[in-house]
């Protein structure tokens, strides 16, 4: 049965509009994504559970921008080569060990908010693991820090140099006093600038009498407390004798601890009185207890080498005395790390650097400067609990008693 010419010729009318209107979208969609890609890209993964559905027409207009992060869990540690032959073989890797060293994540304006320990394994981790690397360079500018954190990063060095058998070469900057000292004699080579301030061989605890001026604002302590020596070294009241013998004993032993790192890594090197002061600072000890009138002279005669009495020298003076190897710049401290290591002139130079480090030079220094509070003053002895203890810390400022804060 023949159907209405009419209705026949209105379907095919429609048929054939229906077919021009999407060639014609299908023409247009593919001069417009040819012009102007529209892409898509997603990191990660992705997980959709359930039904999505989308009513209606989606438009997108504006840009989308990607930002650095401010914080430092953007990504691990990796080598940036910043000098020498790309395509070289063995690398030399700048390690920078800057600021006070205390294990405990830093805070501040524009701070990257590390902990100088953690950081400083991460990246003896890395290069444990990165055989490409052949030499290491300590680039140490720091007063010193915590004794804890300051033994802690030398024994990572230690570490390093048992596990991978490569050479170690400390350059002081600066400052290289305390435990940035301390850490320094655990390379095989020390090189310091002839203006560097070197040694503060020594141990400082701070501590503080708050007594009276808690008194002056009506504020008295009354501890609750089991155990007579638990609140050893309280600001809130005056230290007993007997509880200074106690902090003293400790600091004398952590002391000893240093001078003999010293001696046992200088060895020969440090004027022959030197070799004696470990039997000196017991000599001395004993006769803290002794009548001071009557052994003045004694003291005198017995007392530490003052290479070890905590003061501090130019680099310059520490060549003449022993305390380092060379005077020079980090140049020559790569250099050195290059010779000893067997490698080219033109061996490529890295630092261990995270992808929002903006420190990409030899000299740049990882933003990550304490900020102990937001006041511009700091009262020493009410922050106390935000303090390091016992200190292998050169401290000509007041500040750094809060730093760590």
């Amino acid at each position: 049965m023949i159907g209405n010419p009419r209705m026949i010729r209105l379907r095919f009318m429609s048929a054939l509009l229906s077919g021009l209107a999407m060639a014609f979208c299908v023409i247009t969609l593919t001069l417009v994504g040819c012009q102007h890609p529209i892409k898509a890209l997603v990191g990660g993964k992705m997980d959709l559970g359930g039904k999505m559905g989308v009513d209606g027409d989606i438009r997108m207009t504006g840009e989308v921008a990607t930002t650095t992060r401010s914080d430092n869990t953007a990504t691990p540690i990796r080598a940036v080569v910043i000098d020498g032959n790309r395509h070289a073989g063995g690398r030399i890797a700048i390690v920078d060990v800057d600021g006070l060293l205390v294990n405990r994540t830093f805070s501040g304006l524009n701070s990257m908010g590390e902990n100088p320990v953690a950081l400083f394994r991460e990246k003896m981790r890395q290069i444990e693991c990165d055989g490409s690397i052949s030499a290491v360079v300590l680039r140490i500018n720091t007063p010193g820090g915590g004794v804890t954190a300051s033994d802690m990063i030398a024994n990572d060095v230690a570490r390093l140099k048992q596990c991978r058998d490569i050479p170690v070469v400390a350059c002081l900057m600066t400052t290289g006093c305390g435990g940035g000292y301390y850490i320094a004699t655990h390379a095989d080579h020390i090189v310091a600038h002839p203006t560097s301030v070197v040694g503060g061989i020594g141990v400082i605890l701070n501590s503080y009498n708050m007594e009276d001026t808690l008194a002056q604002q009506n504020i008295v302590s009354v501890p609750v407390k089991a155990g007579d020596k638990i609140d050893l070294g309280s600001p809130e009241r005056t230290m007993d004798d007997d509880e200074r013998d106690i902090l003293q004993a400790m600091a004398d032993q952590f002391h000893e601890r240093f001078i003999e790192q010293v001696r046992r890594s200088r060895g020969s090197k440090l004027p022959a009185d030197a070799m004696r002061a470990q039997a000196d600072l017991i000599a001395a000890d004993e006769l803290r207890f002794k009548d001071e009138d009557e052994n003045t002279a004694d003291e005198e005669e017995d007392a530490p080498h003052e290479i070890f009495d905590g003061r501090v020298w130019t680099g310059s003076q520490a060549l003449a005395h022993g305390l380092v190897d060379s005077n020079g710049y980090l140049d020559d401290a790569i250099d050195i790390a290059g010779r000893l290591a067997s490698l080219p002139v033109d061996s490529p130079v890295v630092l261990l650097r995270r992808s929002n480090d903006r420190a990409m030079s030899e000299f740049d220094i990882t933003p990550n400067m304490p900020m102990s509070s937001l006041l511009p003053v700091s009262i020493p002895g009410l922050d106390r609990s935000m303090m390091p203890t016992f200190l292998y810390l050169w401290q000509p400022e007041p500040k750094f008693v809060t730093a760590g804060g």
